[in-house]
């Protein structure tokens, strides 16, 4: 490739283009975020597409300036490509589609997670394989082995809500603005977390116990996820509340012991897949990895081990990890079987955990490379920005 990559990301209410070079630095990167969605407490399909298809020519337009590059000197343009809301994922494709073409260049499809696994390495140039990876967003909680780029084992998954679509739902249920997950934050931080004792999905097998993986951790053999439980729970609180005139005074204490327990579950979880792959190094992405009270408890909870999670601005949807998931596809010359918009599609290289696939846990992570050097040794310049 000769030039530099724009990424594009429209998967569902954030409007995101970004420019990198080839060593992945950060030239620029604009997201819009859309509010509209706040008057109905979560996203309307219809009008995150309408709103895209505003939106992503001037979002361009500022990334490319922000960048000092002009189209003609772009040498590829990669886009999330799915999972997502379809017509979302239409206008960001269609777009990239059309752009690539009259400027004669590559257009590489990425998928969306995949995209939030190269998050973290933006800011931190040793985020690199081998480590597990625990993905949580407000569409998918996946729990990753990656002994290297591009081969993914999946360890655990949600098996209904994921993560981020509880804090919205619960959110919702408290009478607190959409998006749920900063909603709840902020609730929660004058709450009691003990005040109510939510249940732990999937953990509560008999040993279950905060700061580490335990035999219930690993019941049945499953890392998977399961929220709806914890989330009926809280509203079955809720009424009981309301009816009692309670509400408004127990909000902050719901909050907490609701955030509590959605933390515990995913510490747990991580906790025992490291301990599974003899792996210490541990990397969050999705945006409910801007969650402070989490990031907290994973750095407890591993101890010596090393966590990477990107800065909140790249944890959200956006162009630059989209891009920087698009160099390595470039590279790699595969696209994995991604070529059009598609609702649900897994990632590129995924195939279910395995024992033997620990193999690679024994060997040490390379080394940073120098800033600037590398793929995976990105910097990111003080042009990037947010704009909603």
């Amino acid at each position: 490739m000769s030039g530099p990559i724009l990424g594009i990301e429209t998967t569902c209410d954030e409007t995101s283009a970004a420019v990198l070079d080839e060593h992945g630095t950060i030239l620029g990167m604009v997201i819009h975020s859309q509010d509209v969605h706040r008057v109905y407490g979560g996203v309307v399909p219809e009008l995150a597409a309408r709103d895209h298809l505003k939106r992503i020519e001037p979002v361009v337009t500022a990334a490319l300036r922000d960048a000092g590059t002009r189209r003609r000197d772009l040498g590829a343009i990669a886009v999330a490509a799915g999972p997502g809301l379809i017509g979302a994922l239409l206008v960001g494709v269609t777009w990239s589609r059309a752009a690539a073409f009259a400027l004669g260049i590559p257009m590489i499809p990425v998928h969306h997670m995949e995209g939030h696994l190269f998050g973290p390495v933006l800011d931190d140039p040793g985020a690199v394989p081998p480590f597990v990876a625990l993905l949580v967003s407000g569409g998918h909680t996946l729990l990753l082995w990656v002994p290297e780029w591009g081969r993914y084992f999946l360890m655990g998954e949600t098996r209904d809500d994921a993560a981020g679509e509880a804090f919205d739902k619960v959110a919702k249920l408290l009478g607190l603005p959409y998006p749920g997950g900063p909603a709840i934050e902020r609730a929660a931080a004058a709450g009691d977390p003990e005040r109510y004792s939510f249940p732990r999905p999937m953990l509560q097998g008999g040993g279950w116990r905060r700061g580490g993986a335990t035999p219930a951790a690993t019941a049945q053999g499953s890392l998977d996820f399961s929220f709806s439980g914890l989330k009926t729970a809280v509203a079955r609180t809720v009424e009981r509340l309301a009816e009692a005139d309670a509400l408004d005074a127990e909000r902050p204490h719901l909050a907490a012991s609701f955030q509590e327990a959605v933390i515990d579950v995913l510490a747990a979880r991580a906790r025992a897949a490291m301990d599974i792959v003899g792996c210490d190094r541990l990397v969050l992405g999705g945006g409910v990895a801007a969650n402070r009270a989490l990031r907290s408890r994973l750095r407890e909870d591993i101890g010596p081990g090393r966590l990477f999670a990107g800065s909140v601005r790249l944890s959200m949807d956006n162009g630059a990890m989209i891009a920087r998931a698009g160099l390595f596809r470039l590279a790699a010359g595969s696209y994995g079987g991604l070529t059009d918009a598609i609702a649900s599609v897994p990632i590129p290289g995924a195939r279910p955990w395995e024992p033997a696939a620990r193999l690679a846990s024994s060997r040490p992570p390379p080394p940073s490379p120098p800033k600037g050097a590398g793929p995976s040794g990105p910097q990111i310049s003080s042009r990037a920005r947010t704009s909603h």
